[in-house]
Order: C-alpha cells, then structure tokens, then sequence
C-alpha cells in the first residue's frame, strides 16, 4: 500500500468504526471463545510473498473479530473502562500518522509543549494545587514505579543507582491491604523485595489505611534497623474503591520524612467534580499522583497523568545525558524523557487536546455524575430486590454485592458465570474480607441509563433459581 491508495481504505477504516460503535449492543459484551481459537485459525509460519489487502481485511474481521472483548461497549461493567471516545480516536490517528518520537524537545517540539500544556489543564481541572508539574506517562504502572524508585532513591541519599542494594539497610515501602498488584510489581522491579512491602490493616466503610498502624510500623522498623523510604496511598482502589485518608497518611509522612504517592489511577478522573473531591482530601500534601484518563475520561489508552511536587527528584532518579541526547541552544527546555523509565515517547497530549476541547469540562462532568446516579440507584434497586446483599456501598460509581443465604461464595460465582456467558453485560469479581462478591464499576464513555436497567433485569433475571 502506498499513501495514494491509503485513503480508500482509511474510509473504509472510518465507516467500519461508525458501524461497529453502533451495533455494539447487539454484539456480547466478552468474546464467547475458548481458548487457543484466535491462535489456531492463524497461519504457524509468515507468508512470503505480498498479500492483498482485501484479503487481510476479511481475515481480520474472520479470525480477530470473534475473539474481541468489547472494551467501548456501553454495558462493559468489568475492570475499569478503557474509553476511546471518538475525539480521541481521530486524535490517535493523527499521531499514528505523523509518527513523531517524542523524546526530547528538539525531536518534537509542539509534542513537548502541548504535553507541558495538557498536564496544567488536567491539575486545574482536579483542583492540584499550582505547584505540582505534570507528565504523561503510558500507565499508573509506570508512574507508581517511578515514584517508588525515587523514594527508593531519596532514602539513600541518590545513591542507589549508583552503588545499587547490597550492602545498604532494607528498605520499607507501606500501604495499605487494598492497593493495586501494580505497587507489588514496582516493588520487585525497584530491587526492594515483597517482604519490604508492609501492608497495613484498614479500617472503616472506605476500607482506609490504618494510619495508628502505619505510624507504629515505621517506628519498629526504624528501631530494628531498617530504612523506611515511602507510603503509597490509593484513592479508589480497584477491589472495592477503597479510599486512604490522605491527610492522615501525609501527615504520619511529613513527620518521619517519607516521601507519599497517591494512586487514584481510576477515581482522579472523578475529581473533575469538585464534589467529589473529599475522597482525596490532602492530596495537596502528596509528593506525587497519578490517574489515568485513558480510563474515565474518554482519553484512548495509553495516557497517565502523573503529577509531582518536586520533579527534580524524579529526574535526578531517572535522568540520563549522553552527548547524543543532549539538545544545544535551547536552554530551558523540558525534554519528558527525563521523566519516564522509557527513552522512547508517544504524542500523547494530542488526544487530550482533542478530547477536552471537543466535550469541554462541563461535558465531561456531566458524563461522571451520570454514571455515579445510574450506578447508586442500580446499587439501591438490588438491594431492594429479594435474595440479594450489598457487600459495600457505592464508592462514585462502584459498589459490589453477593447473593445472600448459605453457600453465597459458591451460588454467587454460579450467577457470575451465568453473566459473563449470557453476553448483555459484563462483572468481575473481588474478595471483601474472604468473602467473594460481585463488582459493578461504571465508566463507558457512551454509556446510557438504559444500560443499567438491562444490568439489574440480566442480574435478577439469572439469580433465579441459584
């Protein structure tokens, strides 16, 4: 294909996607494949020669198709959404096209800037205060990791990079029993170690770091000979939405000297609404935040708003100059790659640009307190219906649920099976207190009110009988 003939089939590409978004309550919501189907109907070897396109469009709609979870389909209640709204999208392409690589100012200056621009948008529209500096990074992943390496880094005093682990005290990263598996993770990579992850008892609806316990543990370890580097906070956890007291834990850290992130990868999105806001109470006193508006906002995966206090501690942490990325006469100049574990970086900021231009921030606050009405009076009617029991209550538009009487575990993961196989929506499942339950999580972009009733008559309807 060469760029005469590629406009054919961007229209092509365009109408396709104008169909597929309209019919996609027509289509289940999880691809009802058994595993190894996709793989099987794929060629073992490359070909040789050129294919034609033709053929590789039917074979894309014959083999890759079937085997999609519609993540944009409006009654996509599992995970957290991972939005595409059309702004976005037509975004997405544009980047796609140009293709810049976006690792410094001089390779992409309008790239750099706009990104600069974006993250002073999203902070004023979450109410941070002017203080903190933004960069996008491609996930919470990402970011959480970046913040556990320079506390890692600030512990010892910038010299772990250097000289790494052996031989220094232990480190001790806290948080709290709800936090994400992606704080796990960064604790690995960081070179810390599970066991130097203490995770701490919560207490009260919230589920809230127990910040009396947090204070006890970072004492004991000091007095045992550890280092305490850092507290990782989360504002709407993924189990059940779990929400620390922020001010609580900033206030056990500034006391002790540890550097606080706060993980609000989901619910930041939410803080659009300022009546949201009490949620994350605090935040101001954090170190650094992230959330991903790749997830409620609309924005096309991948875009993580991480926001720091100081970013000279990240980019002392992260920041490698070799002669050939260094960029002459231009002083002052922000170059982003400084600022994330990758070298190489992605036009971001475009699809944001897009997206909060096209929608506007009431547009996008209309969307997110629709979607918290819709969920708590889902949440109101279940509990009103017979056999059911509310687990915990609505955290903005999450709250999760089980069938009541003996044998709940059991009969409740029958009715969750006989959900996700039914196709009209989709749940996933978590544990509260060795309890398991039923997830409902709202945040499609297209999503309507009409899309929660069809949830509570496919809930009720398969509970009977279980």
């Amino acid at each position: 294909m060469d760029w005469e003939e590629f406009p054919r089939w961007g229209r092509k590409v365009a109408d396709w996607s104008a169909e597929y978004h309209g019919t996609l309550r027509d289509r289940p919501v999880r691809a009802p494949l058994e595993p190894g189907a996709t793989l099987h109907a794929l060629p073992e070897a490359p070909p040789e020669a050129p294919e034609p396109m033709e053929a590789i469009w039917d074979d894309f709609e014959r083999i890759v198709m079937p085997g999609i979870t519609h993540w944009q389909h409006p009654r996509f209640f599992a995970y957290f959404n991972s939005n595409a709204a059309p702004a976005s999208v037509l975004a997405e392409y544009l980047a796609a096209t140009i293709a810049p690589q976006c690792m410094l100012w001089q390779t992409s200056p309008a790239a750099t800037e706009m990104e600069t621009r974006m993250m002073e948008w999203l902070a004023e529209a979450v109410g941070l205060p002017g203080d903190f500096r933004g960069v996008i990074q491609d996930s919470a992943s990402s970011a959480t990791l970046a913040a556990v390496l320079t506390m890692r880094e600030r512990a010892l005093g910038w010299a772990g990079n250097a000289q790494g682990l052996p031989g220094q005290a232990p480190l001790r990263i806290y948080c709290s029993a709800e936090v994400h598996s992606s704080i796990d993770r960064a604790i690995w990579v960081a070179g810390i170690g599970q066991d130097n992850l203490v995770k701490l008892p919560v207490q009260g609806a919230l589920r809230a770091m127990d910040t009396y316990a947090l204070e006890r543990a970072i004492e004991q370890d000091r007095a045992e000979g550890m280092l305490p580097a850092g507290i990782v906070a989360c504002t709407g956890a993924t189990g059940m939405g779990a929400c620390d007291d922020i001010a609580a834990v900033c206030e056990v850290a500034r006391k002790h000297g540890l550097y606080v992130h706060v993980d609000a990868a989901w619910a930041g999105t939410a803080m659009l609404c300022p009546e949201f806001r009490t949620l994350w109470a605090g935040v101001d006193q954090a170190d650094s935040v992230v959330f991903n508006p790749h997830k409620w906002m609309g924005a096309q995966f991948d875009c993580s708003a991480h926001f720091l206090r100081a970013p000279e501690d990240l980019t002392r942490t992260l920041a490698i100059q070799p002669e050939y990325l260094k960029t002459h006469g231009a002083d002052g100049v922000v170059n982003y790659s400084e600022w994330s574990i990758p070298l190489g970086r992605r036009f971001r900021a475009l699809k944001l640009w897009f997206l909060i231009r096209l929608h506007g921030l009431a547009g996008l606050r209309e969307m997110l307190r629709n979607h918290v009405r819709w969920s708590q009076d889902l949440c109101e009617r279940l509990r009103a219906a017979p056999g059911f029991e509310i687990v915990t209550e609505p955290v903005l538009s999450l709250f999760t649920f089980r069938l009541a009487g003996e044998d709940a575990d059991a009969r409740t993961l029958t009715l969750l099976q006989r959900i996700n196989d039914d196709g009209r929506i989709y749940l996933t499942q978590t544990k509260i207190d060795g309890q398991l339950v039923i997830r409902f999580q709202a945040g499609q972009f297209c999503a309507e009110a009409r899309d929660f009733d069809t949830a509570f008559e496919t809930i009720t309807e398969l509970a009977e009988g279980i």
